[in-house]
């Protein structure tokens, strides 16, 4: 049987996005994370607010992310 040749596939998040997250999260694990503009909100919480704070840190600095997810409106069902 022959092998089909595998597809080159593209990054979606660069290599130094990545190690923003990865500086985040290591933020987070020490109790020094912070949210809101400039880290004048509260403590973070949960690994996924931190990586989320990662990612939004380097989409300001213009490194290679995928945009956010838009909110899904729920369809409303209607009942006969």
């Amino acid at each position: 049987m022959a092998r089909k040749a595998k597809k080159a596939t593209k990054r979606r998040y660069s290599k130094s996005s990545g190690s923003d997250v990865e500086k985040e999260v290591r933020r987070y694990k020490k109790g020094t994370a912070k949210s809101g503009p400039g880290g004048k909100g509260g403590k973070v919480k949960s690994r996924k607010q931190a990586i989320a704070i990662g990612l939004s840190k380097a989409r300001k600095k213009g490194k290679k992310v995928p945009k956010k997810a838009a909110s899904k409106k729920k369809a409303s069902k209607k009942k006969s």
